[in-house]
């Protein structure tokens, strides 16, 4: 057999692994492209109305599918290593289907975040919401409760047949007396839902006043928003403190 017509066989193999390979690190080299390329971080909102509006439009986003991921890539890591400046603090429930982050679309750096359950509030639960708004010029606070809240509905059961809930449990339903009475005062359809929606309005009010917080409140610097998810579309309703 003619060698010249008919090139050895180990010779193809070879130069057919060449090929492979090359083809290969273009591959991987096109791939790691975006992450080599970050966009730069978007500038800070600085006023109440700037950052809920931001949150809003990642809200919109998560309700449409059409999300941007904002902030989470290693040179976005890099970026807060060594300093923070969230422009939002977040006060919400435990629940598991209710992550902030996800649910405004936002990213690393990008929010404070305190969650208990029901939203129940007590002296290190506020002086954890205190703290963006005290030491770094956090210009909102959002207290975000949602619906069909297992927290509320174990609170307004227990309060309403006089039977404590075990352990520290018990601390939830008594933080959450004051949205209870107000319940039941306003009646409704479903007192449950009434009272989730009591509970947050209550407590943003109360973060609004208080005497850390209401001079901020007042000079414009800092707005207490209470606002409400729904598990079902994914919307953030606006309940209360909108900035102007």
């Amino acid at each position: 057999m003619d060698r010249a017509a008919h090139p050895d066989r180990r010779a193809l193999l070879a130069g057919g692994l060449v090929i492979a390979t090359a083809a290969l690190a273009g591959c991987s080299t096109t791939s790691a492209a975006p992450l080599a390329t970050s966009a730069s971080p978007e500038a800070r909102p600085t006023t109440p109305a700037a950052a809920l509006a931001r949150l809003m439009d990642g809200n919109k986003r998560w309700v449409s599918g059409d999300l941007h991921h904002p902030d989470r890539d290693p040179n976005r890591r890099e970026f807060v290593a060594q300093e923070q400046e969230p422009f939002g603090a977040i006060l919400s429930c435990i629940d598991s289907r209710v992550p902030p982050e996800l649910l405004f679309d936002t990213g690393l750096g990008d929010l404070y975040v305190m969650r208990t359950g029901g939203e129940a509030v007590g002296p290190v639960v506020t002086g954890s919401v205190e703290y963006g708004p005290m030491t770094s010029g956090t210009p909102l606070v959002v207290v975000l409760g949602h619906q069909r809240c297992g927290a509320v509905e174990a609170s307004y059961k227990s309060i309403r047949d006089g039977k404590p809930l075990p352990g520290n449990l018990e601390a939830i339903a008594r933080a959450l007396r004051p949205a209870y009475a107000q319940a039941v005062r306003e009646g409704g359809a479903d007192p449950v839902e009434t009272m989730a929606r009591a509970q947050v309005t209550l407590t943003a009010a109360n973060l609004r006043s208080n005497r850390d917080l209401a001079p901020l409140v007042g000079k414009g610097s800092l707005a207490v928003v209470g606002a409400y998810y729904s598990l079902d579309t994914g919307k953030v309703e606006v309940l209360s403190g909108a900035p102007s």
